[in-house]
């Protein structure tokens, strides 16, 4: 499984995410944009002593990331606080590639658009809270899809 973050915003989530994916030998692709530089120091202490073996790709763009990788529709799992499925539905695929939009804004609305029926949100009870920081919905669905793999 990899996690993929399309255009975060905020290095103390990716540092989060990277310290989750070196914990679970998962790979960490990052696609456009970043909010922060890869060597601040605030990714640096996110991640702690672990940020320099997280095994990193990196994308300028979703259709590059689409063309290099050839992901099947079935690998790819999206997550966002409207997704119309619950994470706790799929039987995730072994080689799943779990995507998170940024902090402020999610998923691209063309990414969105062209995998509705790929897209999955996390369930809450309390309707004030819209959404959970990314790098606690990221660890939630990393250790949901790999369930039946430890």
């Amino acid at each position: 499984m990899k996690v993929v973050l399309v255009e975060p915003e905020i290095p103390f989530n990716t540092g989060s995410i990277g310290r989750t994916c070196v914990a679970l030998d998962l790979e960490l692709i990052l696609i456009g944009k970043l909010g922060f530089s890869l060597d601040s120091s605030s990714v640096t202490r996110s991640g702690t002593r672990y940020w320099q073996l997280v095994e990193i790709s990196l994308y300028d763009s979703w259709d590059k990331f689409l063309l290099e990788r050839s992901p099947l529709d079935d690998q790819l799992y999206l997550f966002e606080e409207d997704g119309s499925k619950s994470f706790y539905t799929p039987n995730y695929h072994p080689h799943a590639y779990l995507v998170f939009g940024c902090e402020s804004k999610g998923l691209p609305k063309s990414i969105r658009e062209s995998m509705k029926d790929r897209t999955f949100s996390l369930p809450m009870k309390n309707e004030a809270v819209k959404s959970l920081n990314l790098a606690n919905t990221a660890t939630a669905v990393v250790y949901q899809a790999m369930r039946d793999y430890f």
